[in-house]
């Protein structure tokens, strides 16, 4: 993934279009791409600093405010599938758009979904 541009950069980029240079000459001078430095030049003038938006972050799971649901779901049937618990969810309006979310998050629940003998 890429890194944003650092904020030195940032600065002089803007401090070359603020003296007069247009944006192309700018990112030709500093190295960076010219979409790069028109972004720059945007969110500068939207926000008046160069610093870069927020990067990354954690995203709340979408199962976890229905995780009664899933548990109801694996002590009804043991054996459940997860296109099985995929299929539930919908009718429960629940949109999952693929079964490998369902699993990774039964696995950091420390659930399972297979077969119980």
């Amino acid at each position: 993934m890429p890194a944003p541009l650092s904020r030195d950069l940032r600065e002089r980029i803007v401090r070359a279009v603020e003296g007069g240079s247009s944006i192309r000459q700018a990112a030709l001078r500093f190295e960076v791409s010219p979409s790069a430095a028109v972004k720059l030049m945007r969110r500068f003038r939207q926000s008046g600093s160069p610093a870069p938006a927020r990067f990354g972050g954690h995203r709340r799971p979408i199962l976890a405010p229905h995780e009664a649901l899933v548990r109801a779901l694996l002590d009804a049937k043991a054996d459940i599938s997860l296109k099985e618990i995929q299929a539930e969810l919908h009718r429960h309006g629940i949109m999952v758009g693929a079964t490998s979310t369902i699993s990774r998050w039964l696995r950091r629940a420390g659930l399972t979904h297979k077969k119980r003998a």
